[in-house]
């Protein structure tokens, strides 16, 4: 066992215990909140800027990787800001959103990506839920109106990229299911029954062609355009074609306790549930709930962790639990938060950069953000701590 499992072990086991006892906080636990709210006010502290939204950062050289808001990712900043609010009531966290806010909006006319739901939806949604705001309701039914425009009715499904074209005709990626709330947001909105309609095919599609018999999930599925049959299923984030991507199981997870919180189709919420039994089941998962990237990356216990994935699937786990009440499904997402508030998950308050959390991986194959903060992990992780907080 490598020194990074033992001390995240040691610190979950310390919090797990020292949450089983009465509401008084022990110093360990006064400490992490201290530095918890060092680290949110450094969000409030990187400066605005329409073309740096923060995306992931290098902890040792303190290297911000800036995005513009066309990247899938210039979404969760925002968000991140919009939750702080809620989370804390501190008023600037608020007004700092409304100053970002209006740099995602031009995204809605953007037909070149299936990423509308990361960029618009986790910022203009999560501001509608501090505010009834009229104008963020209409950005996102355009954005809805945009993303249609990747609707193939053969396939039943969103294109989700356009590179590679010469390889995939046409790739429907799982991460793609989390794209799905803005369209369901935007049929409540318009009263347009459309943008629901093909919310529903496409989680169909999905759930007959991306799922094995272990319920764990291909990252790409190829189809042809003209017969809609599945031409191929194949990964660009895993390990390999038949490995499963810790966050991919994520998506699946999260995608499908979603979309049953809309239609209620008992068939969305018997995946999400086979999903996450293969998840948290699953003989890879490290002791604090951690994942490594790959469950089927061959030099675990040596791989590296993915806490992206792990928040993805902590909050994920709390709606569904509020579903089903399966107990363990709780539990774990109870696991994860304990596990990562401490020390070994927190960055130290002295590293300058708008991020909380360390140790996420982001694209394995290309040795990009690899074992570094990333802004995902952290929009995951302040939603499952809303939703711990609102049982």
């Amino acid at each position: 066992m490598n020194i990074f499992k033992i001390t995240c072990f040691v610190f979950s086991l310390a919090t797990l215990i020292s949450s089983c006892k009465s509401g008084v906080k022990t110093e360990n636990e006064q400490n992490v909140d201290v530095l918890l709210k060092q680290r949110y006010k450094k969000l409030l502290e990187y400066p605005i800027d329409s073309l740096s939204f923060p995306r992931s950062m290098t902890p040792s050289s303190g290297h911000i990787n800036k995005v513009p808001s066309k990247d899938w990712t210039s979404g969760f900043f925002v968000g991140n800001l919009w939750q702080l609010y809620q989370l804390t009531g501190e008023v600037a966290y608020k007004e700092r959103a409304g100053k970002w806010n209006p740099f995602i909006e031009k995204e809605k006319f953007n037909n070149r990506t299936h990423d509308m739901g990361f960029k618009v939806f986790c910022s203009y949604g999560k501001g509608l839920e501090v505010e009834d705001n009229e104008d963020y309701k209409n950005i996102i039914v355009e954005s809805a109106q945009t993303l249609s425009t990747r609707f193939n009715k053969n396939v039943g499904a969103i294109r989700s990229w356009d590179f590679n074209s010469d390889v995939w005709e046409f790739p429907v990626i799982i991460d793609n299911m989390l794209n799905l709330e803005l369209l369901f947001e935007a049929t409540k909105y318009s009263k347009d029954s459309t943008y629901h309609n093909i919310a529903i095919q496409h989680a169909n599609t999905t759930l007959k062609n991306h799922f094995r018999d272990d319920n764990s999930t291909f990252h790409v599925v190829v189809y042809d355009t003209i017969t809609g049959f599945v031409k191929d299923k194949v990964t660009h984030q895993g390990f390999n074609d038949a490995s499963s991507w810790a966050r991919g199981q994520g998506w699946a997870i999260y995608g499908y306790t979603m979309a049953y919180r809309y239609a209620k189709d008992k068939a969305y919420l018997n995946q999400a549930e086979a999903t996450a039994n293969f998840f948290i089941n699953n003989k890879n998962l490290p002791e604090d709930g951690i994942p490594y990237w790959d469950f089927n990356d061959p030099s675990i216990p040596n791989a590296p962790r993915d806490v992206s994935a792990a928040t993805v699937v902590a909050s994920a786990l709390i709606e569904l639990y509020g579903y089903t009440k399966n107990e363990s499904y709780l539990n774990y997402s109870k696991k994860v938060l304990n596990s990562l508030n401490s020390t070994a998950y927190i960055l130290n308050s002295e590293i300058n950069g708008p991020f909380i959390l360390n140790h996420s991986t982001g694209n394995w194959p290309k040795n990009d953000e690899i074992d570094e903060p990333i802004v995902y992990a952290d929009y995951y992780y302040l939603e499952a701590t809303l939703r711990m907080k609102a049982l």
